[in-house]
């Protein structure tokens, strides 16, 4: 119970960061899977993610493509399970760049497979990703940050621990 209280936490601050105002696509969804996934338990790492994005939709709503959101955050998801073992600041970093690219095309693909925005050719998806292109470059920097700051932050409070237990003994 005490491995999920402060990566609980700081997965609930992340979806209330969600539901505050932010520019479009800078928002902790991606960090706060690749965190879960790293360092929830296996049983916990996939679920309590998803769960809090249930919770955040439930105020921000539903749409039509939100299957392929959340298989891209059981993506990311897994992708932190890889780095529990290979927490470095390089891989961190990877895995937030792979993460923003799983999220641009897998819910691309769901926006031009599920809305008629776009012809259903190969042509309309070519344009459908092109037309998100500029909220990558905010998807990018948002989940950049967003990593950043969560296993860092993560990351400094067990330093400060570890310190505070060290110094009492």
């Amino acid at each position: 119970m005490k491995q999920l209280v402060l990566p609980g936490i700081i997965i609930m601050i992340a979806v209330a960061m969600r539901l505050m105002p932010h520019p479009a696509n800078v928002a902790p969804i991606a960090a706060m899977a690749l965190f879960g996934g790293c360092y929830l338990d296996k049983k916990y790492a996939l679920l309590i993610p998803l769960v809090a994005m249930l919770a955040s939709d439930l105020f921000l709503g539903f749409h039509q493509s939100i299957l392929f959101v959340y298989g891209s955050f059981i993506l990311i998801g897994l992708i932190g399970m890889g780095l529990k073992k290979r927490k470095t600041v390089r891989n961190v970093v990877i895995a937030s760049v792979l993460s923003s690219v799983i999220f641009f095309l897998i819910t691309n693909f769901g926006f031009w497979l599920t809305d008629s925005l776009y012809p259903r050719t190969f042509a309309g998806q070519m344009t459908a990703y092109a037309m998100a292109l500029p909220f990558f470059r905010n998807t990018l920097l948002g989940d950049l940050f967003y990593t950043g700051l969560l296993f860092g932050g993560y990351e400094f409070v067990l330093l400060l621990i570890k310190r505070k237990v060290v110094a009492q003994a």
